[in-house]
Parts: structure tokens; sequence; C-alpha cells
């Protein structure tokens, strides 16, 4: 692995994997060979171990905690044992066996704490395993988690680390490249949420030299169900803050159920008028991935929209994913790849979190609404269908994309921000980069990857002339409609 100059230092892979478990595969395969790791102090840490040995005490003091410490490690090994148990005892069909399992576990988790460490992830997984087995056994149903409003929850995630902010930086600097002497350029957000990654890239913009381009926003979103109209009022906020940049400003807000019932004409892109694309997507496209085992014959939904892009031949195409492995059909082989993954998300979390403030615990509710998804959906019921950037390069290179690589500029960049992000040189987070992409890592052990994409050839105005009727060709329609799609107003927001 290569240096950064300003001395961050590399972890030993083979350390990190007897810390982390190395269920999921490494970021890229032969990552030696061909990357760099650009890594900030880490510190060794055992995710799913108790924390490590404290400076020398007294005999008898130290014999005593010592003991107390292997009593903590034998409980945490036999607490990850009986919870993947568990899952095998479910996906086999002996119930019986799987409720005697959850139920030790749970005897475990009542004498540990639950609060860090192992304690903390397994107490959400044995609910989930609980959740799986209430149709047999309604006493082991865990009690409901107090309501919150996902846009709540992903604010909170926000704060909790540097998830998100990695993210929104890296796919910001990819469109800033792409839109780098252009004076029209249109972005379409497969998942506004709160608007939070376009500050930013707005600021950016009212920077250029020669003055800002006419900047449009497309913001995707799912139906309001309360009273306010949420994509509105997040266009409002953009509009307000470009206006004070003097960067002037559209933005556009459409409703769809699934991202693959986006049409050409739902957003109003204008053959041959100059305006330079991207398309953003921040942890959108593993939703629309099916089971490996699907019936090739039917359309995926992921294959839909990725033909959209393809046809509409953007300048860019940013996506970030989670970088794990979730979407096996067999539960025991997810539900292990899930627990290292989210063991390490969980101890990453704590190295900056508020400890137990209301942004940690909605973080924390973030995270659990995934993992229950992981664990307790089967077939289209399952929503987190993470998978690790390798099949991402392939499915993408299979639809007619061609990765734009981040270049040495970027993950500097990328590094800095990490920095500015955790506050500490230390914290044990990292930036890896392989074959022009970028991952955050956490002791080496890669959390969410970020790539650059663009359309081989063709232009975009070209692309819509020829795909009006692209909805008559078999391809699933909105179930919106255009009048669901005129009610949110199509928003102009000048």
């Amino acid at each position: 692995m290569g240096l950064i100059p300003f001395g961050l230092l590399p972890m030993d892979p083979a350390t990190a994997a007897t810390l982390t478990g190395a269920i999921s595969p490494p970021f890229p395969a032969g990552a030696a060979a061909n990357s760099a790791a650009y890594c900030i102090d880490p510190a060794l840490f055992a995710s799913l171990l108790p924390p490590g040995r404290q400076p020398a005490a007294p005999a008898a003091a130290e014999a005593t905690r010592r003991r107390q410490e292997e009593e903590e490690e034998g409980a945490a090994i036999r607490l990850v044992h009986l919870l993947v148990t568990c899952a095998g005892a479910i996906q086999s069909g002996d119930y019986s066996a799987a409720h005697g399992n959850l139920a030790e576990a749970r005897a475990i988790l009542s004498v540990i704490t639950t609060s860090t460490g192992i304690g903390r992830v397994a107490n959400h997984f044995a609910d989930a395993l609980a959740q799986r087995l209430f149709p047999a056994y309604p006493q082991a149903a865990p009690p409901a988690p107090p309501p919150a409003a996902p846009a709540d929850l992903y604010s909170h995630f926000y704060d909790a680390g540097p998830y998100l902010n990695f993210a929104y930086s890296t796919a910001n600097q990819a469109i800033l490249d792409a839109f780098e002497g252009c004076d029209r350029v249109h972005v379409v957000d497969f998942a506004l949420m709160q608007g939070l990654q376009w500050p930013t890239l707005i600021h950016a913009l009212s920077q250029r030299e020669g003055g800002p381009p006419r900047l449009r926003i497309t913001g995707i979103g799912p139906q309001s169900t309360g009273a306010g109209d949420e994509l509105r009022e997040v266009g409002v906020r953009l509009a307000e803050f470009a206006r004070s940049l003097g960067v002037p400003f559209y933005f556009q807000g459409v409703c769809v159920d699934q991202l693959d019932g986006l049409s050409n004409w739902m957003l109003k892109i204008v053959p041959g008028d100059g305006e330079a694309l991207a398309f953003n997507s921040i942890l959108q496209l593993h939703r629309l991935l099916v089971d490996p085992d699907a019936d090739p014959a039917v359309p995926a939904p992921i294959d839909i929209l990725l033909d959209l892009v393809t046809e509409l031949q953007p300048r860019v195409f940013t996506v970030v994913e989670q970088e794990a492995d979730h979407n096996r059909p067999p539960l025991l082989e997810r539900f292990t790849n899930a627990l290292f993954h989210y063991a390490a998300m969980f101890d990453s979390m704590a190295a900056v979190g508020h400890r137990g403030g209301a942004t940690d615990s909605l973080a924390e509710a973030y995270l659990r609404a995934e993992i229950f998804d992981i664990v307790c959906g089967e077939g289209s019921a399952r929503a987190e269908r993470h998978e690790p950037l390798g099949r991402w390069r392939e499915r993408l290179a299979r639809a007619g994309l061609t990765q734009v690589p981040f270049g040495r500029n970027e993950v500097q960049l990328a590094t800095a921000q990490l920095l500015r992000a955790t506050s500490s040189p230390g914290s044990g987070y990292s930036i890896l980069e392989c074959a022009g992409s970028l991952a955050l890592a956490w002791h080496d052990r890669p959390l969410y990857a970020a790539t650059a994409w663009s359309a081989a050839g063709g232009s975009a105005a070209g692309a819509v002339a020829g795909t009006e009727g692209r909805d008559n060709n078999g391809r699933r329609k909105t179930r919106n409609g255009s009048r669901e799609i005129n009610s949110t107003g199509n928003l102009a927001i000048a």
C-alpha cells in the first residue's frame, strides 16, 4: 500500500482481518498491488470483543481485571455464536431450537453492557431475530422502538459520523469536475431528503472564476405524508441560499413511489438546449436490486433505472453505496455478514458520537432499521440489499456506463474532509483508494464506497428525442401519474 506524503499511517490488513472478522470481501480485489490507503493514525480495535487492556495496576487488581476481561471475552464469543446459530436454525425451519438459542443470547445480554461493544450491536440483532420469530413465538417479540420520522433519523445519522459527509463531498467534487466550463447545469438527485448535499455545491459554483452557472436541481422524493410539502420546503431553502450567493437557481420536485418509475418527461430535459446533466445517487441503488436467483426474464428495477440514466447520457453519474454483502438469499450468510458490518459501524460511530445523546440514539435507530430489514425481510419485502463494489462495477458497465476515476486531488480532498469531520487524527477512520474508487473505512474495513460514471458516447438531446415512448415498451410506469407529479408543482422556484 502507498503512503500519502503528510504522514498518515497504513494498517496491516492481516491485523484488521483478525479484529473485524473479515466476513465481507476486501474493498476491491488485489488492493495490495493496485491501491493506496490513507489512514488517520488508526488504533487497533476489536469490533466484536471488549475494549483493550488498561495500564498496569497492582497485582491483585490486575488479576481480577484480567479474569473479568476473559469472562467478558468468553461471553462475547458465546453471544455471537448463539446469534449466528439462531439464524441458521431459522433458515432450516427449526424454530424451537432458534427460540432456545435466542433465549440463551438474551440471558447473556442481560448481564453484559449493551451501550458499547458487542452488546450494543448484538442487542439489535437479537431484537431482529425475535421479530422474525414472532409468528411462532409471540412472547419473543421485542418492544416497539419509539416512533421517529425517517427524515429525522437521516438527519441525525448525518450528524453522528462522517458517513454522509464522505458521500456528499466525493460526489460533489466529481460533479464540479464534470461541470467545469459549463454555463447551464442540471443535477438530478435520486433522493433529495433534506437537501444537505447541495449548499456546498452551490457555494463552490458561486466561487467559480468567470461567475456561477445557471443551476437547476431536480429533487426526487416520495409523496408527502403530512400536511406540508417536504420537497417544496427543501427547494425554497436551497433557492434562498443560492440567491444569497448570487447563483441563478431553478428547482423542480418530482414524486415517485420507486426510482424505476421515473420517466424522461418528469425530468424536463429539453433536447438540444446545451444543459450539462449529472445524476446523483447516495445510498439508493441497492433498493432496486432483487434476489440473485430471480427470474432474469423479468426486468429488474435497477436495470430499468440504469437504462434511463444511460439513455440520457449524463456527463457524470455519482454513486455511493454501502460496501457490504447483504443481498444473499440464505438468511445465515447475510446475517453473519451484517453482524460484522454493523459491529464496525457502531464502533466507528462511538468514536465520534455523542455518547447517549439524542443524535446518537436516533442515528442508532437509523442503523437498527437497516438491520431489521436485512434480518426480517425476504423477497420483495427486503429493501436493504447492499452489495460490494465489484458487483456494482460489473452492473454499471453492463448498462453502458464508463467509470470516471477519482484522482489524487480527490483523495487528498476526501482525506482533509474526513479530518475535519472527525476532529481527531487518531479516530480510526481512513480513506481507501483503488482503481479510481474511494471508500470510507474504519480501521481499514471499508464501510461506504464512492464511484463516478459517465455515459459512453451520444448526447442527452438525442437520447431524449429517441426515447419518448419508453414507457410503452414494457417498462413499469409510476403509479403516481402526471396528476400527483403536478400536485407537487414540478416546482419552479426562482
